[in-house]
């Protein structure tokens, strides 16, 4: 069934009318192209940060907005309206049209997200995709919720699970986001787990994909934080979540902490890597070993 789709670009500061018209103009969808600060709305959004370089390329001086036509619409009765209200708004555009089938303007995005090894063990496959492999499978779909294996925090914590869960392990994850690490921990062989978070979209995340992995039996997912949803002690502790939070929830970890167990804190950027180093100590948690990956940080701890 094809669309039809009208693609407006302009320069940046006319984002928001060209936007507005076209909320007003279309019964359809509408997309929006803006790759200004495509790093940090990678990382907000998805937690991915290995983008592909098409992506990279896109200019950042414009916006394109798209709006999707039904196949039972005429463009040629939409088109002189939006000419004229973009004409009226003062607006420098050009516009282009395109006929695309429903489906493909639907899961475009796939094409940037494919199946990754991780470590020794693991593999993030999402769940379009096909992949013949031995090692230990997570299923996971790029989404709101944080977290999908390809941003550099993500992974250098996965790698970590990797070296570091032999089986039988409890396990604690802060800020669990999608739940990968949580849910990696126990298809490593980790006996149960709590993921908690702040977001209760992200907690409901985190359940749906611990169900899609077969895990959800043995993962517990709470809204809240640290403070008053731990319950016992751990032994292994994940926060891939930022510096600033991690300095403020470090004095309490020591006590959730089990005989040997590790604490893990990513999602640190390395010019803020010697604040936490020493914010940790002050904790009273030993920084064992310091990982890093294209300017973020992973730093693993044991209780001193």
């Amino acid at each position: 069934m094809e669309w039809t789709d009208i693609s407006i670009t302009v320069p940046r500061r006319y984002a928001d009318t060209a936007e507005a018209v076209a909320t007003m103009v279309a019964n359809g969808g509408i997309y929006i192209e803006d790759y200004a600060d495509l790093e940090q709305q990678a990382w907000e959004i998805a937690h991915v940060d290995l983008i592909e370089q098409e992506l990279l390329d896109k200019p950042r001086d414009v916006v394109i907005v798209h709006m999707y036509l039904a196949p039972d619409e005429n463009p040629a009765e939409v088109l002189p309206l939006f000419r004229q209200r973009l004409d009226d708004a003062g607006v420098e555009y050009t516009l282009n049209t395109e006929g695309v089938e429903q489906e493909d303007w639907q899961n475009a995005w796939k094409q940037y997200y494919h199946a990754m090894d991780i470590g020794r063990r693991l593999a993030i496959v999402p769940g379009w995709e096909e992949y013949d492999t031995d090692r230990t499978v997570i299923t996971m779909d790029p989404g709101m919720a944080f977290g999908t294996g390809t941003h550099e925090t993500t992974s250098l914590c996965l790698e970590t699970l990797d070296e570091l869960v032999q089986g039988g392990e409890r396990m604690l994850d802060i800020g669990t986001g999608s739940g990968i690490l949580a849910i990696a921990a126990l298809k490593l062989g980790a006996k149960e787990a709590e993921g908690v978070d702040i977001d209760p979209m992200c907690v409901r995340t985190a359940g749906e994909n611990a169900r899609r992995n077969g895990v959800a039996e043995r993962l517990t997912v709470l809204v809240g934080d640290l403070s008053d949803k731990a319950s016992g002690v751990y032994d292994i502790i994940t926060a891939n979540i930022v510096a600033a939070a991690i300095l403020s929830l470090a004095p309490a970890v020591p006590a959730l902490m089990a005989p040997g167990a590790k604490f893990i804190a990513s999602g640190i950027i390395d010019e803020r890597r010697d604040e936490v180093l020493d914010g940790l100590k002050a904790a009273g948690l030993r920084p064992v070993q310091v990982k890093e990956k294209r300017g973020w940080v992973c730093i693993i701890c044991e209780k001193e």
